[in-house]
């Protein structure tokens, strides 16, 4: 969050696209979340900024309205990723956006030894120089992931593998929740195994002494 701030700059006014439940906003700001999801706006919290229900690709939101635009962990939901990042050029000089490196994702453990299915849905989304290049970038920093991050996004738990076995984490990864069920169950059986036997801690003995591993999050700045 400190990082997104500081991105944000002195933007006082501020859209939050695919906002989700509100987990990433600045509470010291003029924010405008628009989330498609209805499901999503139910959990935002009741202190949470005003939030509309609509699409990346059609903001209701009027030409340079806003001081900055902010996307996180979001343009690879959507239909059309370019169109949206145009809008968020529409309606901000200034964008912030978090995405990711695709094929950095695929590398992660989880996918290449257990659940390999994932890197076809994860080749086949935006990747965070895709979306640096579209958006002409003026910045793209790396933001390592500590070992205990406490947002549960797929790769957070690359140091902690039992999380994995627990339904509700896999639920709350897209990356998990949009691949074939049968894949993800075989992939969590061969990785229980793996615990049980030590196999799992005996290949990857060097992450057990890092504090933060690169899984490909990038924060994309663009604009004045």
């Amino acid at each position: 969050m400190a990082a997104i701030v500081t991105a944000l700059g002195d933007a006082r006014s501020i859209v939050d696209v695919g906002a989700g439940t509100g987990s990433y906003e600045p509470g010291d700001r003029a924010v405008l979340a628009v989330e498609p999801s209805g499901e999503m706006i139910r959990q935002r919290p009741p202190d949470a900024c005003p939030a509309v229900r609509a699409i990346a690709e059609a903001l209701p939101v009027r030409d340079n309205a806003v001081d900055a635009a902010l996307a996180v962990l979001t343009v690879h939901h959507w239909t059309d990723w370019r169109r949206g990042l145009a809008e968020l050029r529409r309606v901000a000089p200034r964008q912030v956006v978090l995405a990711y490196d695709t094929r950095l994702h695929t590398e992660f453990w989880f996918v290449r030894e257990y659940v390999p299915e994932i890197a076809d849905l994860e080749l086949g989304r935006p990747s965070a120089p895709d979306i640096a290049h579209e958006l002409g970038a003026e910045s793209v920093t790396p933001l390592p992931l500590p070992w205990d991050f406490t947002d549960g996004v797929f790769p957070a738990y690359w140091r902690r593998p039992t999380a994995y076995l627990d339904p509700r984490v896999r639920r709350a990864c897209s990356a998990l929740a949009q691949t074939d069920p049968g894949a993800v169950e075989r992939g969590v059986r061969r990785l229980r195994e793996d615990l049980d036997t030590g196999r799992w801690h005996d290949r990857h003995r060097d992450l057990l002494d890092r504090d933060h591993w690169d899984a490909g999050f990038r924060l994309i700045v663009a604009g004045t």
